[in-house]
């Protein structure tokens, strides 16, 4: 029987550059650390970067969506930095974004509409 996901990754050309990346979003580093491989806590789940082969090809993951406080003060606290994410797409209970990572990952941010 399976429990829980223990972990999801990205592939990454470049694991600092990435590691920066994920950092601006508000995710924070916990567990492993390594030159090729660093994980972040998320809500009590996994999320990996890694540079080695069996995480897949840099540019095509699009699988991770985050769930944010605010949308739009992320795109502010991004715009200096660089980092753009598509305007929110207002859904019946969400809104939603995307960023792209330095490789071309996408990353879907989410905001559950308060009840």
């Amino acid at each position: 029987m399976a429990k829980a996901i223990a972990f999801t990754m990205y592939p990454v050309t470049d694991v600092p550059r990435a590691v920066a990346f994920y950092e601006a979003l508000g995710l924070t580093k916990g567990g492993l650390d390594f030159d090729a491989w660093v994980e972040f806590d998320v809500g009590g789940g996994t999320f990996g970067i890694g540079t080695f082969e069996q995480c897949g090809t840099p540019g095509t993951a699009q699988s991770l969506a985050i769930e944010v406080d605010d949308i739009p003060a992320l795109r502010a606290s991004l715009a200096p930095r660089g980092i753009e994410i598509t305007e929110p797409h207002d859904l019946p209970n969400c809104h939603i974004s995307m960023a792209v990572d330095p490789d071309g990952n996408r990353v879907w941010l989410h905001q559950t509409k308060s009840a």
